[in-house]
């Protein structure tokens, strides 16, 4: 689904100067069950457009993957997690006012309805996890998706929605998270990283 240019300028910029802001922090780690840090995503967690998001055609599982963290600061309050394709720019989840002390999300905590946290509009505007789903005619056709989780001492404001734009677009997710980090209530934040590509070998 295409987005306005000022949409992605908005999330090109916000995750610029998030990545400026948050070096992840040398003693929160973030680890998964579903895949290893650097590895390829399985198909468990691919989109389910039939035809595109696969080389064979068969269509993806569409769960959020399982993640756990550890070593969070004491002050932590709540956390955030935000699953973003770097290649594109796009991003396919985030929930956010995730309480302390959770430590873990199970598979599929991102289907539209969990109650894990709040559920931000992704760039599918669905508010909930959609699954990589990369075009097999642009390159580069292996793209690079970064799961991060960040440790608050805050609770975020609900992003506003406006008429009839809902769920609300991650930018005003970035935006409360760019202010929080200004104010100092990011306290840590720690990532890994899957690839994928739906092309053929």
């Amino acid at each position: 689904m295409r987005r306005s240019l000022p949409a992605l300028s908005a999330a090109v910029l916000a995750l610029a100067i998030s990545a400026a802001a948050w070096a992840d922090d040398p003693h929160m780690t973030l680890h998964s069950a579903t895949f290893e840090d650097g590895s390829t995503l399985p198909l468990s967690t691919i989109g389910t457009i039939p035809g595109h998001c696969t080389a064979s055609g068969v269509p993806g599982g569409n769960k959020s993957p399982q993640l756990t963290w550890k070593h969070a600061p004491e002050d932590t309050r709540t956390f955030v997690v935000i699953a973003y394709d770097v290649t594109a720019q796009f991003t396919h989840w985030a929930m956010y006012n995730i309480p302390a002390p959770t430590t873990a999300l199970p598979e599929n905590a991102g289907t539209p309805g969990s109650d894990f946290g709040k559920q931000n509009g992704n760039d599918f505007f669905i508010a909930g996890y959609n699954g990589p789903c990369p075009p097999t005619n642009a390159l580069p056709l292996i793209h690079k998706y970064v799961f991060t989780v960040y440790a608050l001492d805050r609770y975020l404001p609900i992003v506003a929605t406006f008429g009839d734009f809902a769920p609300a677009g991650p930018e005003g997710l970035y935006r409360e998270l760019i202010t929080a980090s200004r104010d100092g209530h990011v306290l840590a934040t720690a990532s890994i990283t899957g690839y994928y590509s739906a092309a053929a070998p």
